[in-house]
């Protein structure tokens, strides 16, 4: 008996090595790749250029170069450029962005620039709370489950999308700019962000140990405030300290001041600059051609706030998403959207088109997965929220390029902003947050059937940057 064991022990261990022998890398196999990739003169002078060169330089398509066409029919008026400088915060630069275009529109001349690192402090304070919290109530399953891994993986981070911007909005309200202004951590938020991870693993430990050990409710509870404490003592020395109130005066587009200052609290501010709640007054749509369209999803645990709103999309065609915009754009309302910035665009340029680089021809190859299957394989998703703020139409109505506002400096791209052609945005373009007064009723009645969850691990769903 224990010789069988043995022998067929020793027969399985020799299979193994044999299939990870005929799986790895042969002498034979490494020939025939050499032999494939054997040097002509052109391929030696290609391989020069390419050693001395940047491969966007050499991929760059010479008869898509030309002088960009700036002229928009549909164009929102135009407002100052902010830059998120060193930092993931393009999801609030965006979203506060088109807050303070709905007040400079609703009342003709006033202008303002909300306090991007107030809204900061808030939301690393509930990001931190949500991890927390999140952690208690994993506190009984596996340190290796799933959900437990998710929490702990991102404990906190600088990234989010437009729920975050309503929900922490409506509850700790704004503040100008210029009461709280921005500080180095909030322009380079990698090493704050770093230790803040690192202290919340250390406290998620701790109460995971808590809660193991049977201790009741109310003392976890104690004890995770006490936590807070130290994150909020911790945000205070890297951002400063939120105001509860302050006088401000706001100005007209000119600089000229109106009226006289007038005494704020952040949620009175908030009441005077927005005129109301946010959430409930847009949707968020979504373009996934992987998943069924005309269906409604939600996304697990992908809020700023763990009282707050769970990400909620409806999945749509372009065609659908595009008439939206051009129905908010000529009514004179940005809007906050996203895109996989980074594929095709000519940053000098601030230029996005398919046609930009010919990669492909570079290294004789072809880049041919669509959209869905560069979804799928996390070749694509969601990397940075922008302002769209414009489009121009052909004759028949029909969109033929786009303009967003970005967050990066006046003195980057196209003066601050991004041109897109209509076929680049349809392929690298994800997300839209519409003012629902520009959605069909029947996009509206689709919108609020029972959402089907889906898990926050998906390529799609990581936050905007």
């Amino acid at each position: 008996m224990k010789r069988t064991f043995l022998a067929a022990f020793a027969v399985a261990i020799a299979t193994l090595a044999n299939a990870q022998t005929a799986g790895g890398i042969s002498p034979q196999m490494l020939q025939q790749i050499r032999q494939q990739n054997t040097a002509s003169p052109q391929a030696r002078a290609l391989q020069n250029a390419i050693a001395a060169n940047s491969i966007d330089n050499l991929a760059r398509n010479h008869q898509n170069a030309g002088e960009l066409d700036t002229y928009f029919s549909v164009e929102t008026k135009k407002q100052s450029i902010t830059d998120q400088q060193s930092s993931g915060r393009c999801w609030m630069f965006s979203g506060l962005n088109v807050l303070r275009a709905n007040f400079a529109q609703r009342t003709d001349s006033l202008t303002v620039e909300f306090s991007q690192d107030y809204l900061f402090f808030w939301d690393q304070l509930e990001k931190a709370n949500l991890f927390l919290q999140g952690i208690i109530d994993t506190g009984r399953k596996p340190i290796d489950d799933e959900r437990v891994r998710f929490f702990f993986k991102s404990p906190i981070g600088d990234g989010g999308t437009f729920c975050g911007v309503a929900d922490l909005a409506e509850k700790y309200g704004l503040v100008p700019k210029a009461v709280m202004p921005e500080t180095y951590s909030a322009d380079n938020t990698s090493r704050m962000s770093r230790l803040l991870a690192s202290k919340l693993r250390e406290f998620g430990l701790e109460l995971r140990q808590m809660v193991a050990d049977g201790k009741k409710t109310a003392a976890i509870d104690r004890r995770k405030t006490e936590m807070l404490g130290m994150v909020y003592g911790m945000l205070q020395l890297t951002l400063g300290e939120p105001p509860t109130q302050f006088t401000y005066a706001f100005r007209d587009k000119n600089g000229k001041q109106i009226g006289q200052p007038r005494q704020y609290t952040p949620t009175s501010f908030y009441e005077e600059v927005v005129g109301g709640p946010l959430n409930g007054t847009f949707i968020m749509a979504m373009n996934d051609p992987r998943r069924p369209y005309y269906k409604t999803y939600e996304v697990e645990y992908d809020r700023h706030t763990y009282d707050g709103h769970n990400w909620k999309y409806i999945n749509l065609p372009m065609e659908d998403i595009e008439q939206m915009a051009i129905a908010s754009l000529k009514d004179g309302h940005k809007m906050y959207s996203s895109y996989d910035v980074g594929k095709m665009l000519d940053r000098k340029r601030g230029y996005a088109d398919t046609e930009n680089y010919g990669y492909g021809a570079l290294f004789g190859t072809t880049f041919g997965m669509d959209k869905a299957q560069r979804i799928m394989t996390f070749d694509s998703g969601s990397t940075h929220a922008m302002t769209l703020t414009a489009v121009d139409l052909d004759s028949e109505g029909r969109p033929t390029k786009w303009k967003v506002e970005n967050s990066w400096g006046a003195s980057w791209g196209h003066n601050g902003y991004i041109i897109m052609s209509d076929r680049w945005l349809r392929e690298y373009m994800f997300r839209l947050v519409v003012d629902r007064k520009y959605v069909p009723a029947s996009i509206l009645t689709q919108y609020e059937q029972q959402p089907t969850l889906v898990m926050p691990e998906d390529p799609l769903f990581l936050m905007d940057e």
